[in-house]
């Protein structure tokens, strides 16, 4: 029953820790070493398999964070070079020192995440529109000290390192007109612009952390698009009137025509009627009294009979 008690306040007393320190950190450096402890922790790297990308589970104040790791030996990184999900390494890469194994280490922060880097450097006329990756590189070899595994140098060769934005980056309004840029977050506090070397992917020449920004609207670029709109709403209702007076005109034209066969077939029909009046009264029965009734009679049209041959009879 002790040990179960002391089991749960140790379980307990991990989770108040990584909350307290989700909670507190202020500092993208800060951030890196605590990714860092979670990743060694969280694997015996003398039984990893070289060469397989492993998904890092972070505690769950750390949500939105997404870490893979994968170890390589140093020599066979630099001759064949590797793909570690958004990073590209080309053939020549090369790791300082070059130890026995190196533990390479990506990092996806994410939208929250990532705004910590608005706290850390000066990215005023700018905003992020991906989330901030991270390319690290950790010592694996057999003398790593879990507890504080020291941090390598990954150094392009003839090709450079390659980041590939294409599949997290926010869909841009206004694409056309607005073209990002790719940013390097350096150590020492500096942020580097550089363009694009295609859409949405950017190149860099050492291990660090990169996103995509682009420049915010000045005021007068936003009055201007306010400008723009209002008149294309201009635009829009001066063609839903001119519309709506075309499909008016044309609707009352109709009922017109409809108002004027009404009328004449009603008017044919009255003369219709008229007519049959009067005929109905050129037929009329003449009217007679019969006693003291009045009643109709109609007037003589029989023809009188006429004998055609004089007949005597004979004398009796």
């Amino acid at each position: 029953m002790g040990s179960f008690f002391l089991l749960n306040l140790m379980i307990f007393s991990c989770v108040l820790l990584a909350s307290t320190e989700a909670q507190g950190i202020k500092s993208a450096r800060l951030l890196d070493l605590l990714i860092r402890d979670y990743t060694f922790k969280s694997f015996d790297t003398h039984l990893i398999t070289t060469g397989s990308v492993l998904s890092v589970h972070l505690p769950s104040n750390f949500s939105g964070i997404k870490v893979n790791t994968v170890r390589f030996r140093c020599g066979s990184l630099k001759r064949y070079g590797a793909q570690v999900k958004e990073f590209h390494l080309g053939i020549g890469v090369s790791v300082n020192p070059c130890v026995e194994r190196v533990m390479i280490l990506t990092q996806n922060l994410g939208y929250n995440w990532s705004s910590i880097y608005y706290d850390n450097y000066d990215l005023s006329g700018y905003e992020l529109v991906s989330p901030v990756l991270g390319l690290l590189a950790y010592n694996a070899g057999s003398d790593v000290n879990i507890s504080n595994p020291f941090e390598l140098g990954i150094q392009a060769g003839k090709e450079p390192i390659k980041v590939d934005f294409r599949n997290i980056t926010r869909v841009i309004t206004n694409a056309s007109r607005i073209t990002p840029l790719c940013a390097t977050f350096e150590g020492d506090g500096k942020v580097t612009m550089a363009k694009q070397a295609s859409s949405y992917v950017c190149e860099a020449k050492r291990h660090g952390h990169f996103g995509l920004v682009i420049e915010k609207p000045s005021p007068v670029q936003l009055k201007n698009n306010s400008s723009d709109s209002d008149s294309d709403g201009k635009v829009s209702q001066w063609k839903v009137a001119v519309g709506s007076s075309i499909g008016a005109a044309l609707g009352a034209f109709l009922l017109g025509l409809l108002l004027v066969a009404m009328l004449v077939r009603v008017k044919k029909r009255s003369r219709m009627e008229e007519l049959e009046r009067r005929a109905y009264e050129e037929e009329a029965l003449q009217v007679s009294m019969v006693g003291h009734i009045r009643a109709p009679t109609a007037s003589g049209t029989r023809t009188m009979p006429t004998i055609e041959h004089e007949y005597i009879p004979p004398p009796h």
